[in-house]
């Protein structure tokens, strides 16, 4: 496996990935993101349980991409803290030669990353420490161009990445990296909306309270953005836990209903997409 050089953990402030591996019940995580994490969840008490779906869904999505769409190289962005049943574990179950790149630009994921993402010997995993906002630095890095193919179609994750984003420059990161990868390659989305829950609203403005701390719903309309110039492939933009139903597990308490998902392939002449 080949990893990139972290750089200096800031103890002071919160960080996404961190405040996540504390909703998911992980160990990475400090005292700054514990006390973000308790606060966010008291203004949307569904917040753990909603981002223990989200990995859920990571984990019946790529065994489509890999069943059933031809996917044997994955480019996971905002991959977070390492923890059970990631994406290389999830697609080399399948196709133990899959590849995966994970991308994160928090230093403690870089850490840990060596240890914890050893994949099949037949397939190949790495580690960039870079941003979803940069794009051209992220496929710039040779660590990238070491694993994935540049012929071969790619699976694209963007998976409760792009809230933490604005919106002009989430919907530019997701063109930038679709348009540079092969054609035939394939985004997945998941992006919490308001449509669904219009507290989501109280817990955002909380979050953007929070030094080094931005989390933005969006509407429906604003996450087809994301997907311009992609094909959307069925059943289209959907809330979580209608994507695959069959597959997802019990409803219980509606959790996670205030995520829409979706998967859109890069078409093979990209100048015929819609703008």
């Amino acid at each position: 496996m080949e990893i990139a050089r972290p750089g200096e953990v800031d103890f002071t402030r919160p960080h996404p990935v961190r405040v996540y591996d504390y909703w998911l019940g992980g160990k990475d995580n400090y005292a700054v993101d514990r006390e973000v994490a308790d606060r966010l969840a008291a203004a949307f008490p569904r917040m753990p349980q909603a981002a223990r779906a989200n990995r859920r869904f990571l984990q019946r999505a790529v065994p489509r991409l890999v069943r059933e769409l031809g996917i044997r190289q994955f480019l996971d962005i905002g991959s977070g803290m390492p923890t059970r049943r990631n994406t290389h574990e999830v697609a080399q179950e399948i196709d133990p030669t899959a590849r995966v790149v994970y991308v994160d630009n928090d230093p403690v994921v870089a850490a840990h990353s060596r240890a914890l993402l050893a994949g099949d010997p037949r397939g190949a995993t790495a580690f960039v420490h870079g941003d979803a906002a940069d794009p051209a630095a992220v496929l710039a890095d040779p660590g990238l161009r070491a694993v994935l193919d540049p012929d071969e179609p790619v699976g694209l994750m963007m998976l409760a990445v792009l809230p933490f984003l604005p919106e002009d420059v989430a919907v530019r990161s997701v063109r930038a990296f679709l348009d540079a990868l092969p054609p035939g390659s394939i985004v997945t989305i998941s992006h919490p909306t308001t449509d669904f829950a219009p507290e989501y609203g109280e817990f955002a403005e909380r979050a953007a309270r929070t030094p080094g701390l931005t989390y933005t719903p969006r509407s429906r309309e604003q996450v087809e953005a994301m997907f311009a110039g992609a094909e959307l492939l069925e059943p289209g933009l959907v809330p979580m836990l209608a994507w695959r139903p069959e597959q997802a597990g019990p409803r219980g308490s509606e959790l996670s209903i205030h995520f829409l998902v979706g998967m859109g392939r890069r078409p093979a002449n990209p100048t015929t997409a819609a703008p």
